[in-house]
């Protein structure tokens, strides 16, 4: 009897609701004690922890949503028994979307220019480089721009979502599969554009690398891209263990395991060249105002941020997961899929504290107790949209390749 429903176990409510508790816990003190609080220090730690964890998490979640549409584009059929977890991840985006807009609305109306110095109109107007650079680091820009990019992302979302579901009306005839194809092709291809337009390029630029708004990396958006892609594919690795563990998703094997378990150990690699590209053409440049970015992080008070980044991001997956029963391994998969959201996170932390709350960075209980909401937050809805379709197309035209699968 395959088990196409998703019922949300005792315990994973227990977890869910214990981490949001933490969380909002955590939030309303920081509130009190940090965004409220008269030192401008607390104030920009409070403020700084929000922008890290709002983008980071949209992002991952969205990263499922291009993983998706990137195998579709492909006519991959390998991971269609399991579409339905990255599905539900991405149903998340529009929930983090509105926050990490209410976030961005606290920044730039509430004039933080210690997050966005660009705000600061009498700074802009003393300083020759960010004249240069007005005509998209203004607020106005911002903000048009960030809406489109939101709106598009949920709405192409939810399509790509709904198109999904039609596989679980009935047996498709030969030219409804092929119309059911092409439609699915169609949306992936506007999604994958928009996100090259967005994630691969101005987004990064927008929401990150402005909080140095006199340093700039052509390298940056893949960057991003790589560090929050190989985090969400650890994520989607993370609920197919947890399904199969309780008995679910009967048509994914240790095959589309091995697969995922190659993406992870792929984009760790990918996301180290960029990260070591990136650093050492501007150090050995040894130009001061593109070394400014790195000399805080690499001989500051972050150093050991800096070098934790490369071992946990890379050195553990690429000597884990080297070989193949390490990918067909649901504890080493665990661990290593945890542990890469958690280093990816490190990741995003040491690009948004030296350029905010500089060299008095603390990694304390407001930080742990954010991450903790948001992990719930993740749990929560996730779990909430796993429960409103079948686990399992089982109607898709591509079903039978993916079962057959074997790497």
């Amino acid at each position: 009897m395959i088990k196409q429903q998703f019922e949300i176990p005792a315990g994973y409510k227990k977890w869910t609701y214990g981490l949001l508790a933490v969380g909002i816990v955590a939030f309303i003190a920081g509130f009190i004690f940090l965004g409220m609080s008269k030192n401008e220090h607390d104030q920009t730690r409070f403020w700084a922890v929000l922008l890290q964890n709002s983008v980071y998490f949209l992002l991952v979640c969205n990263a499922a949503m291009f993983f998706i549409c990137a195998i579709t584009l492909a006519h991959g059929g390998w991971s269609v028994a399991f579409r339905r977890v990255p599905e539900a991840i991405s149903a998340v985006v529009p929930v983090f979307a509105i926050l990490a807009f209410l976030v961005f609305l606290g920044l730039i109306l509430g004039h933080r220019h210690d997050i966005y110095h660009w705000v600061d109109k009498e700074a802009v107007a003393h300083d020759k480089i960010l004249t240069w650079k007005k005509g998209f680091l203004n607020p106005t820009f911002f903000f048009i721009w960030t809406i489109i990019t939101l709106c598009v992302w949920t709405f192409t979302g939810m399509k790509m979502r709904k198109l999904s579901r039609k596989a679980d009306e009935g047996p498709m005839s030969a030219e409804d599969a092929k119309r059911y194809t092409w439609n699915n092709t169609v949306w992936a291809a506007i999604f994958v554009v928009f996100f090259a337009l967005t994630v691969g390029s101005t987004i990064p630029w927008l929401w990150l690398m402005s909080l140095d708004a006199h340093w700039y990396s052509t390298m940056y958006s893949w960057y991003t891209f790589a560090s929050t892609f190989v985090a969400g594919i650890a994520l989607i690795a993370l609920f197919i263990i947890f399904l199969k563990n309780h008995g679910y998703l009967e048509y994914t094997t240790r095959e589309q395991l091995h697969d995922v378990g190659k993406f992870i150990f792929a984009f760790s690699i990918f996301w180290t060249y960029l990260w070591f590209s990136q650093f050492m053409l501007i150090w050995y440049a040894n130009i001061p105002e593109e070394t400014i970015y790195f000399k805080i992080r690499f001989q500051g008070p972050y150093r050991g941020f800096f070098f934790l980044n490369f071992i946990i991001n890379f050195c553990a997956p690429i000597l884990i997961l080297m070989t193949k029963g390490s990918k067909r391994n649901y504890a080493v998969m665990t661990f290593m899929s945890v542990a890469v959201i958690l280093g990816h996170w490190l990741d995003f932390y040491q690009m948004v504290m030296p350029s905010t709350v500089g060299e008095n960075h603390n990694l304390g209980w407001f930080e742990w107790g954010i991450l903790a909401l948001y992990i719930g937050m993740i749990m929560f809805f996730t779990g909430r949209a796993l429960t409103k379709a079948p686990l399992v197309a089982k109607y898709h035209p591509y079903l039978k390749e993916s079962i057959i699968h074997h790497t």
